[in-house]
């Protein structure tokens, strides 16, 4: 690869993000050129180019800092996090993660002067005094989890570390994520990943939402182009950083069950709600993303047909190879 090639860091590389962003990225840049990071051994696939690893506790600020310089990094995609489900379940770890290790890669970052820094948010964010339809961009922000409070902290400081020292740190607040190459990961949105699983396994699913809870949701695509597109934008063009609103889709898990039944006629779905319902209620329904658009030139390419289709047709050969 050329001089000029970034220097990369993912953390959080075998989440459901960082898993296809490394591939991406590798793909793009050259493995050698991107470092994957996570507290936990990351399962490459074998027929990959595999990047350089290195096992990280982002809440080890002596460790994120020596990495960061010892590696040359200069451009760093935060994506360690604990979860809304999961961080429910243990609020302190949550805040601990989400909050001090975005403290510890902002400081890496002023210290040794990566270039640029990607931190996402989240609908999480919100809150039930938040307008459900078209959330707009700039509107209330009193979630009722642990994790979205660590999530409007985290906007919060990337704003003061743009503002305070120039720091280049951009962020999308994402909706629900969906893919066909990672499991569930402890998300109140990650119904729409496993019934997917479920339905080509098993062709019944019992979900844990209601079947009418609406909620915005975007494939994994769509994602890694909105995170992509964000970081080559001019840096002078943006009015916001670590907060934009994006959408792709909003759907109930009736309707993407029909959609499912269109390629698996005998699908069936039994509802079955529990905590997480509380936290899908406090969320929007759509989300209002003219700020991405207009500052960056946001565009989702799949929809709620075209994305089932294409997670059908995945998994469906991949049962078929006896991979699933």
């Amino acid at each position: 690869m050329s001089q000029s090639s970034p220097r990369i860091l993912i953390t959080g590389a075998s989440g459901q993000i960082g898993t296809e962003l490394l591939k991406l990225l590798g793909l793009r840049y050259g493995p050698e050129n991107v470092l994957a990071a996570d507290i936990q051994p990351l399962l490459q696939d074998p027929n990959a180019v595999e990047s350089p690893f290195e096992i990280l506790d982002v809440t080890d600020a002596g460790r994120v800092e020596d990495l960061v310089r010892r590696r040359g990094v200069d451009t760093v995609y935060h994506l360690a996090a604990v979860l809304s489900a999961s961080g429910e379940k243990d609020p302190l770890k949550a805040w601990n993660v989400n909050i001090q290790g975005t403290v510890n890669i902002l400081e890496a970052a002023r210290k040794a002067g990566p270039a640029r820094v990607f931190i996402p948010s989240s609908i999480a964010a919100f809150g039930p005094e938040t307008p459900r339809l078209r959330t707009p961009q700039e509107t209330v922000l009193r979630p009722t989890t642990i994790y979205g409070v660590t999530k409007v902290a985290g906007e919060l400081l990337a704003e003061y570390y743009v503002g305070r020292f120039g720091l280049d740190v951009r962020g999308c607040r994402f909706p629900g994520i969906i893919s066909h190459e990672t499991p569930p990961g402890g998300g109140t949105t990650d119904y729409a990943v496993a019934i997917f699983y479920e339905a080509v396994r098993t062709g019944r699913y019992v979900c844990f939402l209601r079947e009418d809870s609406r909620l915005p949701m975007m494939y994994m695509p769509d994602c890694l182009k909105s995170i992509t597109d964000l970081m080559a934008a001019d840096f002078s063009r943006l009015r916001h950083h670590a907060d934009f609103n994006i959408a792709a889709m909003s759907f109930t898990p009736a309707e993407l069950a029909a959609e499912i039944r269109k390629h698996i006629p005998g699908f069936t779905v039994e509802y079955k709600p529990d905590f997480r319902q509380a936290i899908a209620d406090s969320w929007p329904e759509s989300i209002d993303d003219s700020a991405a658009r207009e500052e960056w030139g946001w565009r989702p390419d799949y929809d709620l047909g075209a994305m089932t289709a294409d997670m059908i047709g995945v998994l469906s050969r991949r049962r078929a190879e006896g991979r699933l």
